[in-house]
Order: C-alpha cells, then structure tokens, then sequence
C-alpha cells in the first residue's frame, strides 16, 4: 500500500475506532445507570421510601427513619445482589473469551457445583467465619484443575473443557446430594435454600468480604482484557501477535474461577447470570471484542432484577433469586444450543 493510500485510509480507521470506543462507552454508562436504577427500585419498593427519598439517604441525607429502613434493612441485600452479578458476569465473560465459547461459564463447566460442594462441606463441618468462602474456593480450583487435566491434549480446547466440565458437574452435585442425606433434616434443608441461591441472609460483612476480592480480581481482568482480544483472532495470529496464548488462557480462567467461587460461597449458586451475561454485553457493544466490564454490569443489572420479581411477582413470594435466573436462564442455554443451526456462532 502506498503512502498516499496509507493516508486516506487512516482517518477512515480513526473514526470507525472512535465511534467504536464511545459507543461502548455509552454501554457501559447505560448500563451502570440501569444498575443504580435497580437498585434504587428495590430498595424503594421494599422500605415504603421514595425513590427521592432513597436517593438523598444513599448520598448521605435524608430522614433518619428513611435511612434505618434503607440502609439497615434492605442496603445489605442489595449491595450482595449487586456485588454477585458483578461477579457472575464477569467470570463469565472470562471463560467465554479464554475458550471461545458462548457455552463455557462456570455453571455449566462444573466450577459453580465444586465451589458449591466445598461451601456445604465447609458450612456443615465448621459453620460460620470464611469457612464456606475457603471451602468453595477450594472446590472450585479441584474441579478447574481436574477439568483442565482432563481436556487437555497439546493445548486447551474449549469444547473439550466444557465438554468435560458439564461431567465434572454431575459428579460435583451427586456428592453435594450424598453429603445433605448424611446430615440431619434442619441442616440439610438450609443447605438446599442456599443451594437455590439466595441474597435474602446476605449481610454488611459478606459484601465486605465480596467487595474485597472483586477489588482485586476484576481489575486483574481488566488487565487481560487486550490479550483475549487477541485471542479471538486465533492461537496463531495471537502468538504472532507475542500472546503467550496458554499463559493468558489459565490466567483468565484462574480470574474467573476464584471470581465465581466467592460469589457462591457468599449466596450460592446463582445459575445462568454467568452464562448469559458475556453474550448480551458483547451484543449491546457489537464491536466483537471482549466486553469484560460491560459484561459485569450486565449481570448486576439481571442478579437486581431477577431479585426484584422473585421478591414480588412469583407465587409463594419471597422466593430466593436463583429460582427467577433459572427460569430466564433455561431458554436462553436452548437458543444458544439452537444457534449454530442458523449460523449465529461466535
């Protein structure tokens, strides 16, 4: 191409680049809007507070009755339910990108069953403290390390790991139901309750506990984000590109795991935030590359929604948040598993 040509088409480049950053800069302040304004609902609805009302206690105003029902009352159940889609959603995307797979989550590859596995185990041995936050961290590194010594042959495949994942995730809840009948009945029917997924217990200290890993955590995502952009062009234009594509893969899946893990041993096993939430924050930016915060927020905004209805608009109401995420998650897995029949791969 010559310098001429060169010259033409550079500012062509820049303004498609350019409108491409502020259109998922507009994404991403939407969505946080739509967070906020979740929250804000929620926390409303359920005071009897005003949506003003709610505002001026959160910015630090407001009517000191106003503020003991806000934040005492519901803030703490709302910061979880928040904190847990940040979570979901970004671990999610995670694994999505690493493998190149809209069916990889850590609910479908068997890390959201071993963390669930180690939590009960943990909570029923030693209950109370961060007994269940060790135990489902610890459960969700065994499964990702059985899965990747399982799936892996001269490099990591992503069918193969989610293929052998959706296995490990049979086995993971088979000895979750073996250890619940070997305990007594009040003590397994809590445990079932949180199994469901639940920010109805959640408190000030496990959204401190939450908070702080993904203070951690997602800017480590943040940081991998170039890397798996890369990645989606391909293992060997990647590594011509210098990605050290085996590197960046663990790290992300590693990223994703202890994400996933704290976001079930803090309210259980939220299912389908995780898988949905990567696909919709990629559609919403439409620029085909990874959408990690995007995706974050998109599961904040689902996790306070889905609490939302499953608090007010369900038969039996209260009911805990993972009941709702599974009834919208089950359709969407069945159009994702539709999709390649009508040519929407990734």
């Amino acid at each position: 191409m010559t310098a001429s040509a060169v010259e033409a088409v550079t500012p062509v480049v820049r303004a498609v680049a350019r409108r491409r950053w502020v259109r998922r800069m507009s994404v991403g302040v939407g969505l946080l809007v739509a967070a906020l304004a979740a929250a804000v609902l929620l926390l409303s609805w359920d005071t009897g507070v005003s949506a003003r009302g709610t505002l001026a206690v959160l910015l630090g105003g407001g009517d000191p009755f106003d503020r003991v029902m806000v934040v005492q009352w519901q803030l703490p159940r709302v910061l979880v339910a928040a904190l847990v889609g940040l979570a979901l959603g970004l671990s999610g995307a995670l694994y999505q990108s690493a493998l190149r797979n809209s069916l990889a989550s850590p609910d479908i590859v068997g890390i959201s069953q071993g963390a669930s596995l180690g939590a009960v185990t943990a909570l029923l041995l030693a209950p109370g403290g961060y007994a269940a936050t060790v135990g489902a961290l610890v459960g969700a590194l065994v499964v990702a390390g059985l899965n990747l010594a399982l799936s892996w042959r001269h490099g990591l495949s992503g069918q193969a790991f989610v293929l052998t994942g959706v296995g490990l995730s049979f086995m993971a809840v088979s000895l979750v139901n073996w250890v619940l009948t070997r305990q007594e009945s009040r003590q397994a029917q809590q445990a079932l309750v949180w199994l469901i997924g639940s920010v109805g217990s959640a408190g000030f200290d496990d959204a401190a506990r939450l908070g702080a890993v993904l203070a951690v955590l997602l800017p480590a995502g943040v940081l991998l984000a170039r890397r798996l952009d890369l990645l989606e062009l391909g293992d060997d234009t990647a590594a011509g590109l210098g990605v050290a594509t085996s590197r960046v893969r663990l790290a992300a899946l590693l990223v994703g795991t202890a994400v996933a893990a704290a976001a079930v041993a803090v309210v259980g096993p939220v299912s389908f935030v995780a898988l949905t939430a990567a696909p919709i924050a990629r559609r919403l930016v439409g620029d085909g590359r990874t959408a990690l915060l995007q995706s974050a927020l998109v599961g904040a905004v689902v996790v306070l929604l889905a609490d939302f209805v499953a608090l007010h608009f369900l038969p039996s109401s209260p009911l805990p948040v993972g009941i709702v995420t599974g009834l919208v998650g089950g359709p969407f897995l069945i159009w994702l598993l539709a999709a390649p029949r009508r040519g929407r791969t990734r």
